[in-house]
């Protein structure tokens, strides 16, 4: 049988709200092991308002505007606990927190990511676009081999504890792209980064988009979804 994985759309949250609602499952998922149970798996959908995160291998100068000029731009800012380096989330974007129990599929973080970035791979083909992967980077990419074209369209950063996962993508939408640049987006000075709908040139909402993404993780996890 496919495992079960509940599902949960946050909607519009503050990042602090999400970030502490990822904490707790893990947590209660961690005590569940330590009984020896399985622990469910879940998948969270969330839109973010404006906010930098900053991941534990990340740079602070990759941020290029200074607290005050944050502030008065209303962009909250993380220092985070996932791997990765400087992303933006903002509303437009689909933010996906899979906390999954890998022990479950396989002990393989690398395995994890490139299948996160195949959901994400599969998901822009529906679209008409080809995702790719960028060798030595994580997430999605058009363009990639392409110098002066390649250009993010997808980040990555996950946290692991006692094989659970946590943290996830963030899949540009309809966002507002202006963010990105006050910040050198997860660290890569040289690509830029793009949206589905800049890349379409048609308006798209998040909604359509998230349909989609579930189903692309039910083909490459082998999972059901169900609401949480």
């Amino acid at each position: 049988m496919a495992s079960q994985v509940l599902y949960r759309d946050l909607g519009l949250l503050e990042y602090q709200q999400a970030w502490d609602l990822q904490e707790k499952i893990l947590q209660e998922s961690i005590a569940q092991k330590s009984q020896r149970l399985l622990p469910a798996h879940h998948l969270l959908f969330v839109e973010h308002p404006p906010v930098y995160t900053l991941g534990k291998s990340g740079k602070r100068e990759h941020v290029l505007i200074d607290e005050k000029e944050m502030q008065e731009r209303q962009i909250a800012f993380f220092q985070t606990n996932r791997g990765g380096d400087i992303t933006y989330h903002g509303p437009g974007q689909l933010v996906g927190y899979p906390i999954f129990d890998l022990e479950q599929f396989y002990r393989d973080i690398g395995r994890y990511l490139r299948e996160l970035e195949e959901v994400i791979i599969l998901t822009l083909s529906e679209y008409g676009l080809k995702g790719e992967r960028s060798s030595g980077e994580t997430g999605v990419w058009l363009d990639p081999g392409i110098p002066g074209r390649a250009r993010k369209i997808c980040a990555m950063g996950v946290r692991c504890s006692r094989w659970i996962t946590m943290h996830g993508f963030a899949l540009n939408i309809s966002n507002d792209l202006s963010y990105f640049n006050h910040i050198v987006p997860c660290g890569i000075p040289d690509k830029s980064v793009t949206s589905l709908q800049n890349e379409l040139g048609t308006a798209l909402t998040v909604n359509e988009v998230k349909e989609k993404v579930l189903q692309k993780f039910k083909q490459v996890f082998g999972v059901e979804i169900s609401p949480s």
